[in-house]
C-alpha cells in the first residue's frame, strides 16, 4: 500500500471516530462523567495523574451513575465520554442501549467498596435505625398500622412515631436523585430488606414483582424526603445548619466530615472503615468505572489512567484512595482485576 493511501486511509478514519468536525476537533484530554461517591476519588486519581505523567488532567463531571451512563452510551466519538464512575453496576437495558448506540466494547472496572450511611450534626445524639425503620420512615407507601395486607399513603411525621425509642423529630431526609447509583444500592440494601421484615410483601417478591418494587423501591414525595442533587457536600452544609435533618450519601463524604457530622448505626452497626471493608455494615455495595475501548489509543492517557487508578499506591490497602475513605478489595481481587483491566478484558454480558 503506497504512503499516501495510508494516510488517506488513517485521516478517514480519525475523520470518522471524530464525527464531521474532522480530526482537528480531536481531544487532548479524558473525558469522565458519573457518580457522585467515586468523584473524589477519580478526582484525586487524575490529579495524581496530571502531576506524573505528561497527560492532561482529566476533566471529570459529577452528574449522577444513570446520568453518566446515559451519556456514555449515547455513542462512540470525541462528543462522548471516555469513561463513566458508577457507585452500582450497569443495568441490563444500560448495557444494551450503549450496544444499541456502537458502544459495543465496554471495560468493567471494579474499584473498591463503600457504604451508604445516613448521618446527622454532632450537635445531637446519633441515631440508631434498623432497616425496617427506614423503611417505613421513607416509603411512598406502608403497611398499615391497623393490620391486614395493605398498604396506606405513609402517615409518619415523626421518628418516635415509627418507634418510640426514637427522637420526636420531624422525619426530614435529604438523599440522592434517582439518577443516582447511591439512591439505587439505598433502595436496594435498606429500604427492600426492611420492607422484607413484613412476610406478606417479601412473598410479593415472588408472586407480583412489579406491585412488590413499587411497595419496596417507591420513596414518599410529601417532603419528608428531599432530592438533594448530585452535590454531596451540599447536604454536609445542611446538615451542620440543620441539626434535626438527616442526609444519605456515601461513606467517604462521611469519613472526611467526622468534626461536623456522625453516621447513624443501622442494625446496630456504625458505618466505620473497619466495619464496612469486613462486611458487618449492611449497607455497603461495590464501586466501578466503565471504559469505552473503541477510545483507547486514539484520546491520549486513558492506558496510563487506567495504570495509576489501579496501582498500589492508589487503590492499595494504604493507598491514597484509602486513606479518602474508599474500602480496598482483597489482594487477590485486586490482582484479578488489575490484569483484566490492563488487558482491556472486553465486559461480555451481564450474568
Amino acid at each position: 500500500m503506497k504512503k499516501a493511501t495510508v494516510v488517506l486511509v488513517i485521516t478517514l478514519f480519525v475523520a470518522t471516530f471524530f464525527g464531521v468536525a474532522g480530526a482537528g476537533s480531536a481531544r487532548d484530554y479524558i473525558s469522565i462523567v458519573g457518580s457522585s461517591t467515586v468523584y473524589p476519588f477519580a478526582t484525586v486519581v487524575a490529579e495524581q495523574f496530571g502531576k506524573s505523567t505528561s497527560f492532561k488532567t482529566p476533566k471529570i463531571e459529577s452528574t449522577g451513575s444513570g446520568g453518566g451512563l446515559k451519556l456514555f452510551c449515547a455513542g462512540v466519538g470525541v462528543e462522548h465520554p471516555d469513561i463513566t464512575n458508577a457507585s452500582r453496576r450497569i443495568k441490563q437495558s444500560e448495557y444494551e442501549q450503549c450496544a444499541a448506540n456502537g458502544v459495543k466494547e465496554i471495560v468493567e472496572v471494579k474499584i473498591g467498596y463503600d457504604g451508604i450511611v445516613m448521618a446527622n450534626s454532632k450537635t445531637v445524639a446519633p441515631l440508631k435505625l434498623t432497616r425496617k425503620e427506614i423503611f417505613l420512615a421513607l416509603a411512598k407507601e406502608v403497611p398499615d398500622p391497623s393490620g391486614g395486607q395493605k398498604v396506606i399513603p405513609n402517615p409518619y411525621k415523626t421518628w418516635k412515631e415509627i418507634n418510640p425509642a426514637l427522637p420526636a423529630k420531624s422525619i426530614e431526609v435529604l438523599g440522592p436523585p434517582p439518577t443516582s447509583g447511591t439512591r439505587d444500592a439505598f433502595t436496594e440494601l435498606a429500604m427492600e430488606e426492611g420492607a422484607n421484615h413484613f412476610a406478606w410483601i417479601k412473598a410479593l417478591g415472588k408472586t407480583d414483582s412489579k406491585k412488590y418494587k413499587a411497595i419496596a423501591h417507591s420513596v414518599r414525595e410529601d417532603g419528608a424526603y428531599v432530592e438533594a442533587g448530585e452535590n454531596d457536600n451540599l447536604i454536609v452544609q445542611k446538615l451542620e445548619a440543620n441539626p434535626n435533618a438527616v442526609g444519605i450519601f456515601g461513606f467517604s463524604f462521611l469519613d472526611q466530615n467526622t468534626d461536623k457530622i456522625q453516621g447513624a448505626y443501622v442494625d446496630g452497626v456504625q458505618p466505620t472503615f473497619e466495619l464496612i471493608a469486613d462486611g458487618q455494615y449492611p449497607l455497603s455495595r461495590p464501586l466501578f468505572f466503565y471504559v469505552k475501548k473503541a477510545h483507547v489509543g486514539v484520546i491520549p492517557g486513558i492506558r496510563e489512567y487506567l495504570a495509576e487508578f489501579t496501582s498500589d499506591k492508589a487503590w492499595g490497602e494504604d493507598g491514597y484512595l484509602a486513606e479518602k475513605g474508599m474500602i480496598p478489595m482483597p489482594t487477590e481481587e485486586r490482582t484479578k482485576y488489575h490484569s483484566d483491566i490492563m488487558n482491556l478484558q472486553i465486559l461480555m454480558s451481564l450474568n
